[in-house]
């Protein structure tokens, strides 16, 4: 199979690249040593290879996960090699019945912790792609240690569960050899599913954060590849996550997805928060989407709870062996009430804050001793170090306490089953408990009240070998954590903060004596929404998402920029290029009558200066383009009139304009005028001291009183509470100055109140309204603008050429200063560059102004 991607994505965007067509695709061999065999399949298909065109037309999702969904076994029958077969409980195996059968799905990842000897891989490999369509990841062990005993459960793992390492007991100190560790086994991921993938038509799901700068390797192979990110973990708070030291990096990873999939409402926005902190990169809904604007990509957040496989799920219940242990069961807790726990034994599942619990359960209710039973189901850690080694201890230590306290003979208040149960096994304990507790003190979703509440729903055999009615309405409780992913979905549950112990052992009361009517309801409740969002349900949704973020990918052109894990997609629109220096001086040595309008703000001050004054380059470069009587050259500030005035005393023909257009100057030695009339500014009374309200609860902004307008900053401010409040605060400004004749408009770290009208726009009119009355009809206009207020000035730019306003064979350059959308054509990348560009007019302009120009006179200016 050919590796479809393109060395140059410029000319994929203009229609100048091959069609390649969906159909008939194969497989291509597997290497079991990192790279991309597209050389290879190149080779066979110039030999005449066997792929031949298809009219059936197949959709293909590439799944990529830590784990294989594959249980592997050494052969036991003498001979050599390995037995593979599907892992049923697999949730990727799952998935696949969300994605229809159209979709061809391959699955990447590794095979658990089984080590495949080297001269063994190849066959592996082969086998397991001709076989299953699985390619494995082959790590070495060591390595693997690193990366996933090591990283990812030393250091992600805890910090996405909230906890700290404060010292080397609480969880790992960060260690870069175990991120070096991470990023390798990544890249191995990445060169996995590189050799199996056509970028242009397959989409890829990578899940979970032993992935998590998966998106950075594959976006920067591929920088149109169709790409979705699921996070199974909770992801924490800012301020939990910002002490990760490559926080960024991983940050910036994932926005190299086209979707990001969360389970609650809470997690994202934790993420959508750390992105704003730590990025600046704000986002926003729009038709009940939530995205990012990422470098002209936007990057879609999905927000939907996995669910349970409802087949698997029945199949086991229908199971004799199900229906025999239910029925041992039945007899075991005849005229007992039985509450279940099932957690896996590590630190955040809060086994021995519930054991706690039931002991106050049992203290505060001595009646209900001998006829109450908590069953906890231990599953072994999916971690292991002295952590685990703790809560195991404790969870001992907890339940020989309560069992010695309270029980008797012939009766243990707490039965803790510690070993491996089969799936049956565990169903049966579902099927006969009164209520389930989940009382993990953080956990990314837990799938067991789901299951509970199925099992709960029973069958009719079951209902036969239980005694029940089957037409009687079937009944459940639930006390759950409130720090659990499923707790938002399960609206009739107990909700509880499980380090209260008070609190659950009254939820445990509660959930005993609610009225069976009341049980119906509340089980009916979930069963109807834990039976209609299942697995497959949570998959195809994620799937149409996944779609619909990558429908203009065709559309847009495409640069990679950045090295290492900074790397990112520019993805723009197929006419927005960069202004080329050459291109631009030769168009201004061939006109006559030239229009200059430059912002001043953003395209000719210096980022992260603290200084906003201009350099002695920056005025001798406006003076010296002002010297040609062929120019006009307008310079638009936010700043006030006194200001420009004192920046640029020395520059007679430079004309001014101060507070975004309000006032203008067009030379130094004429007076400064009013682009619009305004009467009066009695609303700057009503709207300053709301603004002040505003500035007393908001530490770190202030306000800007200027002529024309007020303006609210808050740059110094935190971003998210600034930008809280000043959505607050235009919404008062917009209430309390409805009737008056102003504008509220934010920007970037502003809010600002200004006359209705006044815009840099204004200045873009006046300048060609002034050189038509001089007979100065304009062949070459250049505009340079940084923000959303400067597209006002290329909207006027452009729409002159229709008007007329402008020569018909003017030469036009609208430009922006970075890689951004806007209705800009031209963009340059910094301020350096624009000095460096305008110093290239103003030298042409001194060559043609001399009789015989000498190159050893001109003076040209590079900036770093």
């Amino acid at each position: 199979m050919v590796s479809r991607s393109y060395s140059n994505l410029l000319d994929l965007a203009s229609g100048e690249s091959l069609t390649f067509g969906r159909a008939g695709k194969k497989l291509s061999r597997v290497a079991t040593v990192a790279g991309v065999l597209s050389e290879l399949d190149d080779e066979s298909r110039s030999n005449g290879g066997s792929d031949v065109p298809s009219s059936i037309s197949q959709e293909r999702m590439i799944i990529v996960g830590n784990q294989l969904p594959l249980r592997a076994h050494r052969r036991t029958d003498g001979e050599e090699g390995w037995n593979f077969s599907w892992d049923e409980d697999s949730l990727l195996l799952q998935l696949k019945d969300g994605l229809g059968e159209d979709v061809e799905v391959i699955y990447v990842g590794c095979l658990k912790e089984e080590i495949i000897d080297p001269n063994e891989q190849d066959d592996v490999a082969q086998t397991l792609l001709e076989t299953f369509k699985c390619v494995p990841a082959f790590v070495p062990p060591e390595l693997f240690s690193k990366f996933y005993h090591g990283f990812c459960k030393q250091q992600l793992w805890p910090l996405f569960h909230y906890m700290l390492p404060l010292s080397p007991d609480l969880g790992g100190r960060f260690d870069r050899n175990l991120w070096q560790a991470y990023v390798s086994v990544n890249k191995i991921f990445a060169d996995k599913v590189m050799e199996v993938i056509s970028p242009d038509d397959d989409f890829v799901w990578v899940h979970d954060y032993h992935l998590m700068v998966l998106p950075t390797f594959l976006r920067k192979r591929f920088n149109r590849v169709k790409l979705g990110f699921f996070l199974h973990s909770p992801f924490p708070s800012s301020e939990i996550y910002r002490t990760l030291p490559v926080r960024a990096e991983l940050l910036r990873a994932l926005l190299n997805s086209d979707l990001i999939g969360f389970h609650t409402f809470d997690y994202a926005r934790h993420f959508l928060s750390c992105c704003s902190r730590m990025l600046g990169i704000p986002y926003q809904s729009k038709r009940g989407y939530i995205g990012l604007e990422y470098y002209g990509r936007t990057v879609s957040i999905k927000i939907l709870p996995v669910g349970i496989h409802m087949g698997q799920l029945q199949s086991v219940l229908d199971l004799p062996e199900t229906e025999a242990r239910v029925a041992e069961l039945r007899d075991k807790f005849r005229g007992q009430t039985v509450l279940l726990g099932v957690d896996d034994m590590d630190i955040f599942k809060g086994i021995s804050l519930k054991l706690l619990a039931f002991e106050q359960f049992l203290i505060q209710h001595p009646a209900l001793r001998g006829k109450i039973v908590l069953v906890q189901i231990a599953n072994p850690a999916r971690g292991r170090g002295k952590d685990v080694q703790e809560v195991q201890s404790e969870t001992y230590t907890t339940v020989e306490n309560i069992n010695r306290k309270f029980g008797k003979a012939g009766y243990e208040p707490v039965i803790l089953i510690d070993t491996p149960l089969q799936f049956y096994e565990r169903i049966s304990y579902y099927v006969v408990a009164e209520c389930c507790l989940v009382t993990a003190v953080r956990d990314g979703m837990n799938l067991i009240p789901y299951e509970y509440v199925i099992c709960r729903q029973g069958t009719d055999r079951l209902d036969e070998t239980l005694g029940l009615n089957p037409t009687t309405p079937k009944k459940s409780m639930l006390v759950v954590s409130e720090f659990i992913g499923c707790s938002p979905s399960l609206s009739g549950a107990i909700r509880v903060n499980p380090w209260n112990i008070d609190a659950v052992a009254e939820a445990m009361d509660s959930a005993l004596v609610v009225s069976e009517p009341e049980k119906q309801m509340r089980h009916e409740k979930h069963y109807k929404y834990v039976s209609t969002h299942d697995v497959a349900y949570w998959a195809h949704s994620f799937m149409q998402d996944l779609d619909r973020a990558c429908g203009d990918h065709v559309k847009r052109r495409c640069w990679g920029i950045g090295f290492g894990l900074g790397f990112r997609v520019i993805a723009l629109d197929p006419s927005f290029r960069k202004l080329s220096v050459e291109h631009i001086v030769s168009a201004y040595k061939r006109t006559k009558h030239r229009a200059i309008l430059l912002d001043y703000d953003g395209a000719m001050t210096l980022p992260n200066s603290i200084s906003k004054g201009p350099n002695d380059e920056a005025v001798g470069i406006l003076n010296n383009l002002c010297k040609d009587p062929k120019n006009v050259v307008f310079l638009v500030s936010g700043k006030d009139r006194q200001t420009l005035t004192q920046w640029f005393s020395s520059s007679e023909n430079l004309g001014l304009a101060a507070e975004h257009g309000y006032f203008v100057r067009p030379s130094r030695n004429a007076e400064w005028e009013t682009s619009i009339a305004v009467p009066d500014f009695y609303w700057k009374q009503i709207a300053e001291p709301v603004m002040g309200l505003y500035t007393e609860t908001t530490d770190g902004s202030f306000i800007e009183t200027k002529d024309s307008a007020l303006v609210w900053n808050y740059q110094y401010a935190d971003r998210d509470f600034g930008s809280c409040q000043a959505k607050e605060l235009q919404d008062h400004l917009e209430s309390v100055l409805a009737n008056e004749p102003v504008s509220v408009k934010s920007g970037p770290l502003i809010v600002e109140v200004k006359p209705q009208g006044v815009n840099k726009g204004l200045v873009a009119e006046r300048l060609l309204a002034m050189m038509k009355q001089k007979d100065m009809v304009p062949d070459f206009v250049l505009c340079i603008g940084d923000d959303r207020s400067d597209e006002d000035i290329f909207e006027v730019i452009m729409s002159a050429v229709a008007q007329e306003s402008l020569s018909p064979v003017a030469e036009v350059f609208a430009c922006t200063v970075g890689q951004k959308p806007s209705k800009a054509k031209y963009y340059l990348d910094d301020t350096s560059e624009i000095l460096r560009m305008l110093q290239g007019l103003a030298t042409a302009s001194e060559q043609s102004a001399r009789p015989t120009p000498r190159s050893s006179q001109q003076v040209i200016i590079d900036r770093e």
